[in-house]
């Protein structure tokens, strides 16, 4: 395993000095879903939630945390953020984010498109608790990134 990067040779935590990396076009996707019953996806899907939109809401809010993501994680770098776009998907007992998050820089973008991925569903969860206290945020994962001095990475197909 090679060694964690956000921690120094004597052990302490610090954020990474980007300064000498290229600047790359950088891209990242990430997905979860949140399991709720199917009650609840008819009333989000029909929009009959009491607070509204709950997709535009939930949509707005992941793209407002991926611009806010070095705010909310300590030792994020903050990003000029060239895109950021949240698609929702409502399944029979679910809906699905998945957000992809790209910048010119010289770090990665993976924990905008997750933190955009998971303030969404959060979001939708704050919107229809109401409805069903049981939901449940699942599967919250990267499945790919490019660009960088380590390349591009997809994850493994299958469970990902």
């Amino acid at each position: 395993m090679t060694r964690l990067t956000h921690i120094d040779d004597a052990g302490a935590a610090h954020m990474v000095d980007v300064g000498d990396k290229q600047v790359t076009r950088r891209e990242a996707v990430a997905t979860g879903r949140i399991l709720m019953s199917p009650e609840t996806v008819a009333a989000i899907r029909d929009g009959a939630a009491l607070k509204g939109d709950v997709l535009a809401v939930a949509r707005v809010a992941g793209i407002m945390a991926a611009k806010r993501t070095s705010e909310l994680i300590p030792l994020c770098h903050p990003l000029p953020l060239t895109r950021v776009s949240l698609d929702l998907t409502v399944g029979a007992d679910h809906v699905e984010a998945t957000a992809t998050a790209a910048t010119d820089g010289k770090t990665g973008v993976e924990m905008e498109a997750l933190t955009s991925v998971s303030v969404a569903l959060l979001t939708i969860y704050d919107m229809t608790k109401a409805l069903d206290r049981a939901m449940r945020i699942d599967g919250v994962r990267l499945l790919a990134k490019s660009g960088g001095r380590s390349g591009d990475w997809r994850a493994e197909t299958g469970d990902a």
